[in-house]
């Protein structure tokens, strides 16, 4: 059978541009650093429960994520996604703003 028989014309449809992954992790974390060109480092927090305690501690990690364009302060709420490497230590890119940061 002929590959270029199944769509009309031998053209390839157009895959979707935008369209995440469907097995891509998510997180939202807040923005400590902004310092950096084009990355922000961002601080997730989640909740665990101590294995022999069972106390609820809260486990926090950092994470590099990379900023096309748009600007973030340092203390907003972004969601961040997994992506291809960028560099040595990103591979994280920050898909939206949850909340701004509130002005003191």
């Amino acid at each position: 059978m002929n590959p270029t028989a199944s769509t009309a014309g031998g053209a390839q449809p157009a895959a979707p541009a935008a369209v995440p992954a469907k097995n891509q992790r998510k997180l939202v974390g807040r923005v400590v650093s902004n310092k950096m060109q084009k990355t922000v480092v961002v601080q997730v927090e989640r909740r665990v429960k101590h294995a022999s305690f069972g106390k609820i501690i809260t486990r926090s990690s950092k994470y590099h994520a990379h900023v096309a364009s748009g600007t973030f302060q340092e203390g907003d709420l972004v969601e961040i996604a997994e992506c291809r490497p960028i560099s040595k230590t990103k591979a994280w890119t920050v898909t939206r703003l949850v909340e701004k940061s509130k002005a003191v």
